[in-house]
Order: C-alpha cells, then structure tokens, then sequence
C-alpha cells in the first residue's frame, strides 16, 4: 500500500499533519528486511506508529490475510482495528474478540476474506481451531504489548498461534516498558530495537506526583476528603481512581456513589457491554470519576485525563507506569495522587514533587459533595452500526424528535448494536417518553437513562 494512499487520510480523518519522530523513524523499518521491537512510553502514539509500516507493506487485497495485530485486551483490539480502518480503505480489516457475538464474527469472516485481522489471543485461536479463518497466507504479524504475551496462559496461547504462522516474514513487537525476556515463540532473527523509553523523563516533567497521607488503614474516606479537594472550579474532572481487587473496585464505587457522586466501574468481571458504557459515560463527561482495575491502565481510548489517584500501590514498576500514562498524553499536564496508609512502605520507583494535607474538618454530606456530580447524563439507545444507525442519525433524532439544541447533544458513541449519547441531565425525565414513543430511521428502539 502507498504512502499517498493512506497518509492523507491520516491527517484528515485522525487529525495528524505531522508525524513524530518515533512514527517516523517505525515508517523507514518498512523498507527494511529485519524484525522490529518497538519500547515506547504510553500515550506516544504508539499504535499509529506499528500500524503505519504495517500498511505500507501489504498489498493490494488478494482475498487472503495478510496482517495479523495481536493484543492482549478486548480494549487494545477495539482501539486498534478503529485507527486501522479509517486510513485503510481498500484493505478489510475485522476485529475478533470476546464478549460480544461471535456470529457478527463469523459472518465478517466468511462473508469476505479481511486483508486484516485485529484479535486477543483466544478468539483468534479459537476460529483458526473451528476453521474459521485460513491465517497461513499472513506474511505480518503485530504483536502489541508483547510484555503481557509471557504471562501466564498468553504464552501458551501464542505458541499455539504461531503454528499456524508459517509464512511470517516481518514481525513488530511493541510495549510500553523494556523487559529482558524476549517470547521464545517469535523466534526472532536479529530484531532491531528502537527503544523511545527516554521520552518517559519529558513525560515525568509533566507529571506532578502527590503523596497523600491516610490516617486510617482504611483509605475510603481519605479517598473521598481527597476527590472534594482536588475537584476545580467546583466540579470535578476527569479522575481515574486505581485499586488492585475488583472487589476493591466495587466496594469503593458503592461509597462513592452512596455520597451521589457520578461514577463508573471497570474491571475484568463486568460483561464486554458494560465495560464499554462506564469508558463511554467516562469519555462524555456523564461520570467523570472512573472507579478501575489494573485493566484500564492499558489500551482504553480515554480523553484528557486530569487526575490518577493510586488508591492501593502499584504491584510493579510497570503498573505504576502503565496507570500514570493514562494522563499526561500528548503535550498535557497530569496529576498523580498516592494515597499511603500509616506505615505502608513506598517502593523506590515512586518518587513524590508535593505532599498533600486533606481537610479533616470538612463536614461531608450532600451538599459537600455536589462537586463530584456532573449535570451531564447518558442514555443507552439499542441500535447501532449493525442496524445501520451513525452518529449522525443519533444527533439529528434527538435534535428533532427530542427537541435538543445542537449544542445539547454530547458526544455520541456507536457500537455494534448500541449507542451511547450524552444529553443534559435535567432534561432526560421529558426527553425519554418522547424519543420512546418515536422512530429512528423508521424503527421505534429501547432507549433508556444509563445510571
């Protein structure tokens, strides 16, 4: 594929005039005959960069696969396949993943042959099994976080995958930190590391890390002391609360929002659905306050991120670095929050710029916490890309039929068979019968308030 065909829709419908230096230097790599491993920080745009060379190597569709990108998240796969598909048009790209249903899957597969497959481990395994797909003919294979690829049950996975892999002739592994073991079931002939792990100190100078103290064992109300303390202008923005246990995850979510605070939970357990509802509500301002496992810290297309708060520490190193890359993107400023029990040692890896008082005399009731709730809300609209619905149609529906302003109407987020829109909270009570009682596109659909 030629650079002329896809760089120009890289800047009209991704935004970007101007590739970085990483980005460029991964776009010279296509011409070159050696594997390629690719370190760098999150939110460096990392994924444009994998992708780009990938592209310029394919050629025209030939009715067999071509490129493979394995990731190990739904999430990742998601991201991933999206970018794909709006700078490469004439080449079919499907995304293969868990949660959602495999028979959409199947039919995008045995409808046409993709030029490009995006997928977890496990589902791609598991249509090569049930042949699904005839991945032989792929002569590329992406690997992204190949760090995650070697923990347990991955690497097993994988080993099986490359069986299958026979004809692969250029390999690109990325990840957002450097480790020293490589995965044994690439099999990798001489890789030429290209390691932008130095840019993490310009992004350290972004980042401001606060040491909060807990006088309590029991973090949830300094938590919560915390939040009331940091919420600008007296609203709160968006914040990402990090906890090691979903059990955490709930219990703190349950607190929260016990006070009516606008909050989202994510973690591993919830269905694929739900996961994608909390980023959404997340991403649209709804709940800004999002409540997450370690399965956040990687791979998740969250926008402006103004605050982290390390509720339990980081298990490693490398989740410390995965969590805090969810802010401080691009050329914006983050802010860090962990918060540290009496007596609770701090690993060396974290290093703190300002310690943080809370306010202990602060009475906390529903008035105090106004400032963790949003007069933004989202409803859930059962009709997405499958059914034929676009954004558009959403945004014109609720213009009309709703009787909203232009500007009334949020950011909107389609999915297979669903769409997520925001609308002003104290309108939502008038607005649902209406659009219930109407047609979209000549199909009344379920639209509810997600709460």
């Amino acid at each position: 594929m030629r650079e002329k065909e896809f760089l120009p829709l890289v800047a009209q419908r991704l935004g970007i005039e101007e590739l970085n230096p990483m980005q460029r230097r991964m776009m010279e790599t296509a011409s070159q005959q050696a594997d390629v491993i690719l370190l760098s920080p999150t939110g460096s745009g990392k994924t444009l960069a994998f992708i780009l060379p990938m592209l310029k190597r394919l050629n025209p569709p030939t009715g067999r696969v071509q490129a493979i990108v394995i990731a190990p998240s739904r999430e990742l796969v998601i991201q991933i396949s999206d970018i794909i598909r709006q700078i490469a048009n004439k080449h079919k790209t499907v995304a293969l993943y868990g949660g959602h249903k495999v028979e959409d899957e199947v039919n995008s597969l045995t409808t046409s042959v993709p030029d490009i497959i995006v997928s977890t481990p496990g589902r791609l395994l598991d249509h090569i099994n049930r042949r699904n797909i005839d991945v032989l003919p792929s002569r590329i294979l992406v690997l992204d976080e190949f760090d995650k690829s070697l923990e347990l049950g991955f690497e097993e996975e994988m080993t099986k995958i490359m069986r299958h892999l026979k004809n692969v002739s250029r390999r690109i592994l990325t990840s957002a930190t450097d480790i020293a073991e490589l995965p044994e079931f690439q099999q990798l002939s001489n890789p030429v590391t290209l390691s932008f792990l130095a840019d993490n100190d310009r992004l350290r100078s972004r980042m401001t890390i606060n040491r909060v103290h807990s006088e309590s064992k029991d973090k949830i109300e300094s938590l919560l002391r915390l939040m009331l303390q940091i919420a600008d202008n007296h609203t709160i923005t968006r914040t990402i609360v990090f906890v090691n246990h979903r059990e955490s995850a709930i219990r703190i979510a349950d607190y929260l929002q016990s006070h009516k605070a606008s909050v989202a939970l994510y973690h591993g357990a919830l269905q694929q659905i739900e996961r994608e509802k909390a980023i959404a509500t997340f991403n649209n301002g709804s709940t800004p306050i999002l409540i997450a496992t370690d399965l956040a810290a990687r791979g998740l297309d969250i926008e402006e991120v103004n605050h982290i708060i390390h509720y339990h520490l980081p298990t490693s190193p490398q989740a410390y670095t995965h969590r805090n890359g969810r802010s401080a993107r691009v050329n914006a400023d983050g802010n860090i929050y962990v918060i540290c029990g009496p007596g609770e040692p701090i690993p060396e890896y974290i290093t703190f710029d300002n310690q943080i008082s809370l306010p202990s005399e602060l009475e906390i009731d529903h008035r105090s916490t106004a400032v963790l709730r949003t007069d933004t809300a989202s409803i859930y609209i059962a009709a997405g890309k499958k059914e034929k619905i676009s954004k558009g149609d959403v945004a014109g529906f609720l213009i009309k039929t709703g009787g909203l302003s232009m500007d009334e109407v949020g950011k909107i987020n389609s999915y297979d068979h669903y769409t997520v829109a925001a609308i002003p909270s104290h309108k939502a009570k008038a607005l649902l019968p209406l659009l219930n009682a109407a047609k979209l596109k000549g199909t009344r659909h379920k639209i509810h308030l997600i709460k």
